[in-house]
């Protein structure tokens, strides 16, 4: 595991857009040759997401060959709701760079059966040969996706009733009327993205604190879904200095002085393509 610190919320989501395209690049993606990116919504990764529109606006990157599964969705909300996740993903994200709609796969939570399309989801997942790069955000709850507190750790991709403080926090997004929030949602397992071959997990201010104190201080708990990832082989946590409040200073310590190492991860490769 590795604890990626940096000072303000910027910065993590410039590393970790840079680690992104980094890992792109390096995989050669072509017609027969697809990279597979999980993707998560919310605020924490709008950072991340409009630095890689930078990249492919620079030339730097492109998602012509790049397939990406998003991790959840609400159920009953149309699909053109400005706060769909469906509408979330084209306003912030794929409608500003190259990557085509067919590439791109979001749970349908219209769907007339739910679980048939849940189930679907891990077919493609399948089909694509499984994720390379899984990214993730997490609640102040330490719930990744939609694996509200109490979750299975070996989940597959379900409907999902969400949790009082889930309703609470995404009430923002609905004019503050809790009567506007969608109370269940699809969302992809906990063990379906530990199936990725890598997971980054975006973790940005005070009020994540506690949660990555317990995602990496702690041991695995199903109360604390995130804290799963310590039994990933390849889990990165990128986070900003307001979310290591909570931690032992000499984590910290220790974490910190390995940037030299991990920053080599987020270097510019020596020859990055251009656009024609």
């Amino acid at each position: 595991m590795k604890l990626i610190i940096l000072n303000d919320y910027d910065q993590a989501s410039e590393w970790a857009a840079k680690y992104i395209r980094n890992k792109i690049l390096q995989f050669s993606p072509g017609p027969n040759k697809y990279f597979t990116l999980g993707l998560p919504t919310g605020s924490t990764p709008l950072g991340c997401y409009k630095k890689l529109i930078e990249y492919y606006k620079n030339g730097d990157l492109s998602f012509q060959y790049v397939k990406t599964f998003n991790m959840d969705e609400y159920v009953g909300l149309p699909r053109d709701h400005p706060e769909s996740y469906h509408s979330f993903m084209w306003n912030n994200f794929f409608k500003h760079i190259d990557i085509k709609a067919e590439n791109t796969h979001i749970l349908d939570g219209n769907a007339a059966d739910l679980q048939a399309e849940c189930d679907s989801f891990e077919k493609k997942i399948t089909a694509a040969g499984g994720i390379q790069l899984f990214v993730g955000g997490i609640g102040p709850d330490g719930h990744i996706a939609f694996n509200e507190p109490g979750s299975s750790l070996v989940s597959r991709t379900r409907v999902k009733t969400l949790a009082k403080d889930t309703i609470m926090a995404n009430a923002r997004f609905f004019d503050g009327d809790l009567s506007k929030v969608p109370t269940m949602a699809l969302t992809v397992g906990v063990g379906t993205v530990m199936d990725a071959k890598e997971v980054m997990i975006l973790i940005t201010g005070a009020h994540k604190a506690f949660a990555l104190y317990k995602a990496i201080e702690e041991g695995v708990n199903h109360m604390w879904t995130v804290s799963a990832f310590q039994q990933h082989p390849q889990t990165i946590f990128v986070c900003d200095e307001d979310a290591t409040l909570e931690l032992r200073v000499k984590t910290v310590k220790y974490f910190k002085g390995m940037m030299h190492v991990h920053n080599k991860l987020v270097e510019s490769p020596p020859s990055e393509p251009k656009k024609n």
